[in-house]
């Protein structure tokens, strides 16, 4: 006969027993083995890492420093009147280059050739009436010794001779100023240079007082340029000025294009306490008409030229809290980490005055998974700073990125 009450406690039993059975099974059950890929990673320590490498090289460094300037006429000239009168005549075009004593323009001369002739005849009258008193004053003199005139007349013809011939220097005085006149009715130009807008037309009554003249004549050839430097440079500026004239070179405004070579003229005798920079002058032949005034250019001042200097690719310089380092290849093709001096860095270049020498391989890219003692394996680059060890370390440095200091 079936127990209801003794079959639950029976059947809550047997189902509790069942688990724990499951329970031991699953715990003694053999772990399987891991994945291919799990144990592949365990045992990598050995794999090498793929970076980019450059020589050592040795070589002369040039040493720049960079500004930012603008150019400047080296001459400007309003070219204005000295006299009044009509401008008859404009004897230059519109861009023109002119030499110094060109014919520009030429003022009506007719009212100053009158007034010279009638300086002139009043000249040679005040002449003959001087003359005519000296011949008295001679006779005089000898009247008066002899006894026939009194001493009075005779001072009285003195004084008369004295003040014609004050008025015949008076009169060569209007002679002269009548002539420069006649003179600044041709309007000359003054320097070598080119010829900008004409502010006045033919026809028109000009005056001495006019402000704005009748052309601007502005030297391109030579031409100048002024741009600055931290005040920090200026000493050494200065004394390599007193043993060679230093090269500058004129870059556009985007530091890409070289427009023109000079040399440095001056530096200028005081320094902007706002900035704390010091305004320098150089001067560039401009054949080719490459610079114009007010164009803004960038300034690289070639300091000096250090001889025989460890270079190698800007990229392969780390640094640390330590200091500065760079990944050195050894034979073996393992790296090891050394701490270098840099002397004088550019954008693509640098130079190296400890730690390194001429010859040794370093690491350009890749670094970032570089340890002591690293595996690596050298790959080719394309358009980096160095794919092996006779690429880019090869070449001339390029020219300094701004700013580059000393």
């Amino acid at each position: 006969m079936f127990n209801r009450r003794l079959f639950w406690p029976v059947f809550r039993s047997s189902l509790a027993a069942a688990f724990m059975l499951y329970l031991l099974g699953c715990a003694n059950a053999p772990i399987p083995p891991q994945s291919g890929g799990n144990q592949k990673k365990g045992g990598g320590g050995g794999q090498s890492i793929p970076v980019a490498i450059a020589k050592a090289e040795s070589r002369d460094v040039p040493v720049f420093l960079n500004g930012l300037g603008s150019v400047e006429a080296f001459n400007t000239v309003v070219i204005k009147p000295r006299l009044d009168g009509q401008l008859v005549q404009i004897a230059f075009r519109e861009g023109q280059n002119v030499k110094k004593g060109d014919l520009l323009a030429v003022i009506d001369p007719r009212p100053y050739e009158a007034a010279l002739s009638q300086a002139q005849a009043n000249l040679f009258k005040d002449q003959a009436a001087l003359k005519d008193a000296q011949v008295n004053l001679v006779r005089d003199q000898e009247l008066f010794k002899d006894g026939v005139i009194a001493k009075q007349q005779l001072d009285t013809q003195a004084s008369q001779a004295g003040q014609l011939e004050g008025a015949v220097r008076s009169d060569e005085a209007q002679v002269q100023t009548a002539k420069l006149n006649v003179t600044y009715t041709h309007i000359y130009a003054p320097v070598n240079g080119r010829v900008g807008l004409r502010q006045v037309d033919i026809g028109n009554m000009v005056h001495a007082a006019d402000p704005n003249g009748l052309l601007v004549l502005t030297q391109l050839q030579p031409i100048a340029a002024t741009f600055t430097l931290p005040e920090d440079n200026l000493q050494s500026v200065s004394q390599h000025m007193k043993a060679t004239k230093l090269p500058v070179d004129a870059y556009s405004r985007d530091d890409q294009t070289k427009l023109a070579s000079g040399t440095l003229l001056t530096i200028d005798n005081q320094i902007d306490p706002a900035t704390g920079t010091g305004k320098l002058k150089a001067v560039f032949e401009n054949r080719d008409s490459s610079l114009w005034p007010n164009q803004f250019i960038n300034i690289h001042l070639l300091l000096e030229t250090r001889k025989n200097n460890t270079v190698i690719p800007s990229a392969a310089i780390q640094r640390s809290s330590q200091g500065t380092y760079v990944f050195t290849v050894k034979p073996d093709k393992t790296v090891d980490m050394r701490t270098v001096t840099i002397g004088y860095a550019t954008a693509t270049q640098t130079s190296v005055d400890h730690g390194l020498n001429p010859g040794e391989i370093v690491v350009t890219d890749g670094q970032d998974k570089l340890t002591q003692g690293s595996k690596v394996d050298f790959r080719t680059e394309t358009g980096g700073n160095g794919g092996n060890a006779g690429g880019d370390a090869g070449q001339k440095p390029a020219r300094p990125a701004k700013p580059a200091q000393k």
